[in-house]
């Protein structure tokens, strides 16, 4: 067991967090007040953030002010890539299994990249409701098709409202919730964003201070409100957008951080590995910090630093507000007595971004809604225009990418660590007598659904909708709650010609940046992926290589078609 400090100030008290999978810490103000009764279904409460860093929040490393979210966690998994990630989350499948092997774009007639979910593939939602769960989700979806039509430029800043985003059939209420507030695109301005949709309407307006993600917070507090009126269990998806581009944040949160940045990246990534290392989290003799992603880039050669500090201001000012947002949420649940028999995971689509986006275009506005031109970043650059207001879209790139994911190397996207290791936070009273301990055992996003069935003994069914149905891909993870091993098989990654596959300690990545060549690493001796064995144990790569190959004409992920050429232009199929 490792007991650890709250780095800062603590807001709405904390989350008692046992991280399933791998590590946990206690914190003070959270014990559970209510009581859940015996042999009740538990509530269940997924919260998922948008290109967070590994190392983002407090106890993991980071100096982002996130008492409500503090806990540790080393190894459980992602698909690399926002709408993947929340295909597998849903259904319990890989990617390309659910449709969505790449992103919400339908290529050809081929099954695995049909840019939505499938008919054929029941959400957690829908399994949930035939089981007689209440359900609800706030927040961003990301998994109806994405179609561009003419004068898109004109919708995407608000200045014509759409009825419709995308085929109504795939809208949330029509896959398993019983209410929706969020997004239906990927990209939104936080304070006035485009496909913002209650249950199916389109809402044509937002109030003045309006805030993303202070909106997904508060609809998900009205649900929790609703599910008290009923003594029926209920499940919650909370997907909030931040911290993902374009960096809006709230002028209290950016004042706050306004300095912590401009010691520049390399000093943060060493700062905030070596808190990881005193907190027990990585041993430095199995888990090196990696090399700066871009050798010829230390800080000291950046010519406008206040400028280039300013975008992780804006990073971190968003985290903290998502984590304002929990707290708001965990505040509810204690008032309402659902604190105790509320199964809650906290995790992140994938590791942080590295995108620049430069320009409008595709799902990127120009204006906003009263017209005022909105810079992007090689403007805000050339005239020094800070991140933060609904006039910019900046981003942070890769070299604060780089730090955000600290100790791992590249970034979202990617399939080494740094692209598919995230977070997993898991709150459980009622389940988890245990309080502060690590829980080292490898988890993969598909395991939430296998997870959720377990502890609810809700039936999957083997038809649905009038189509047979594939079996979750996923493992429980409740034998980690009881700190027992999970018996797991491979796992598996491909997005956009990055591969991946791990067998126990084994691991073999084929990504784009690492130049598209097999390379093998041992994780329990190199969990930072330095040393690449391949020419060293040929033969096991071998095996690695063909099992993966297998996996990948099993899941639909072959055929493939070629890879996306940049979607700023694309055109509606």
């Amino acid at each position: 067991m490792i007991a650890l400090r709250c780095f800062r100030r603590f807001r709405c008290g904390g989350l008692l967090a046992v991280v399933a999978v791998l590590a946990c810490v206690r914190l003070p103000g959270a014990e559970a007040t209510d009581n859940a009764r015996p042999g009740a279904q538990p509530n269940v409460i997924i919260i998922l953030a948008d290109d967070l860093g590994f190392s983002d929040l407090g106890c993991y490393g980071g100096e982002i002010h996130t008492p409500n979210l503090d806990g540790l966690a080393t190894g459980f998994h992602n698909t690399a890539r926002c709408c993947p990630s929340r295909a597998s989350l849903l259904t319990g499948l890989y990617p390309h299994q659910a449709g969505v092997g790449r992103m919400t774009f339908r290529d050809g007639k081929l099954p695995g990249y049909q840019g939505q979910l499938r008919a054929d593939t029941p959400t957690i939602a829908e399994v949930l409701k035939l089981a007689g769960y209440q359900t609800a989700m706030s927040g961003k979806w990301h998994i109806s098709r994405t179609v561009v039509g003419p004068d898109h430029l004109t919708y995407l800043s608000n200045q014509r409202i759409l009825k419709t985003f995308a085929d109504l059939m795939s809208y949330p209420v029509k896959r398993g919730f019983d209410r929706y507030f969020g997004i239906l695109w990927g990209v939104a301005n936080y304070f006035d964003p485009f496909s913002l949709v209650e249950g199916t309407n389109a809402v044509a307006s937002v109030p003045n201070g309006f805030y993303l993600t202070d909106a997904i917070a508060e609809h998900a507090i009205q649900d929790l409100q609703e599910f008290k009126r009923s003594g029926s269990p209920f499940f919650l998806f909370v997907a909030f957008t931040a911290p993902h581009w374009p960096l809006h944040a709230r002028p209290e949160e950016l004042a706050e951080y306004r300095d912590t940045y401009k010691v520049g990246w390399d000093a943060i990534r060493e700062k905030r590995y070596q808190r990881q290392v005193a907190m027990g989290l990585f041993d430095p003799d199995d888990a090196a910090l990696t090399p700066r992603a871009d050798r010829e880039r230390p800080w000291s050669s950046v010519p406008d630093k206040d400028w280039t500090a300013a975008l992780m201001t804006a990073h971190a000012a968003m985290v903290d507000r998502l984590d304002q947002g929990v707290g708001r949420i965990l505040q509810t649940l204690r008032a309402n007595g659902q604190m105790d028999n509320t199964l809650l995971f906290f995790l992140s689509d994938n590791g942080a971004s590295p995108e620049e986006p430069r320009e409008g275009g595709f799902d990127r506005p120009t204006r906003t809604r009263d017209g005022r031109p909105i810079r992007y970043r090689g403007e805000m650059e050339a005239n020094g225009i800070r991140a933060g207001p609904e006039t910019t879209f900046g981003s942070i790139g890769p070299m604060w990418a780089n730090a955000a994911n600290t100790p791992f190397r590249y970034w979202k996207s990617q399939t080494y660590e740094g692209g598919i290791c995230t977070p997993l936070i898991v709150h459980w009273p009622a389940g988890i007598p245990a309080r502060g301990e690590f829980r080292r055992q490898p988890g993969h996003i598909i395991d939430l659904m296998a997870t959720i069935l377990d502890v609810s003994h809700a039936p999957f069914p083997g038809v649905f909708g009038g189509h047979p149905t594939a079996p979750p891909e996923g493992r429980s993870l409740a034998p980690a709650f009881a700190n027992q091993p999970i018996q797991r098989g491979a796992l598996f990654w491909e997005h956009e010609g990055n591969l991946a596959v791990q067998v126990g300690d084994w691991k073999a990545v084929n990504s784009i940046a690492g130049g598209g060549k097999w390379e093998l690493y041992h994780l329990k001796n190199d969990r930072t992926e330095m040393r690449d064995l391949s020419v060293r144990d040929p033969l096991r790569l071998s095996d690695l290589i063909s099992t993966w190959e297998a996996w990948a004409k099993r899941t639909n992920v072959l055929p493939a078609p070629p890879l996306p050429r940049e979607r700023a232009n694309a055109q509606p199929d």
